[in-house]
């Protein structure tokens, strides 16, 4: 099983990921970005602007989360927004090819809450600009991202913890426990 939190930038998916996994111990976090930054680095001098055009990052995605819960024993929470619905399609694909049941979480949040975390986020202060950018490409795919979802939480008047219990909730009342299965 992956849970994979979808969002705009900056809307709190890895908050809510760790608040997921110190509240589920047999989760574990997946970072699908760090791959991204693996091809992009390999892949020196040439003009990527967003390693998710890559088609290898969409192959790879899957590949290493099903290698993951193979060796952790663990299912995963994913953090990465995908905006390209094709993308998305490719991703959801080749999970389902792993054999990795997909819980697709979309966070979301009003655009004047969005601009305020980011604007007020200490920890990648760096990142705030970009997220900026890629606001109106979140409000775009808004809608069938939110079609798309398995659930759709507005985060913004809800504490990070009251998310991740909600979201923790819905998947109780879908699937089992990895310990349980």
């Amino acid at each position: 099983m992956i849970v994979w939190l979808n969002g705009a930038f900056g809307v709190g998916k890895t908050t809510i990921a760790h608040r997921l996994c110190e509240l589920r111990g047999d989760l574990r976090l997946f970072d699908p970005e760090w791959l991204g930054y693996m091809l992009s680095s390999n892949l020196d001098g040439l003009d990527i602007a967003d390693f998710q055009n890559l088609a290898p990052w969409r192959t790879l995605v899957p590949l290493v989360a099903r290698g993951m819960t193979d060796i952790a024993g663990r299912d995963l929470v994913a953090v990465q927004s995908v905006l390209v619905e094709d993308y998305w399609h490719e991703l959801h694909r080749g999970m389902l090819d792993q054999r990795l049941d997909v819980f697709h979480v979309v966070l979301d949040a009003d655009e004047t809450t969005l601009r305020e975390r980011i604007a007020r986020d200490d920890i990648e202060r760096d990142a705030a600009q970009w997220r900026l950018d890629h606001l109106d490409g979140f409000v775009r795919s808004r809608k069938w991202l939110t079609t798309e979802a398995d659930l759709v939480v507005d985060t913004s008047r809800a504490e990070p913890t009251d998310v991740a219990q909600t979201i923790l909730a819905t998947l109780d009342d879908r699937v089992p426990a990895i310990s349980d299965r």
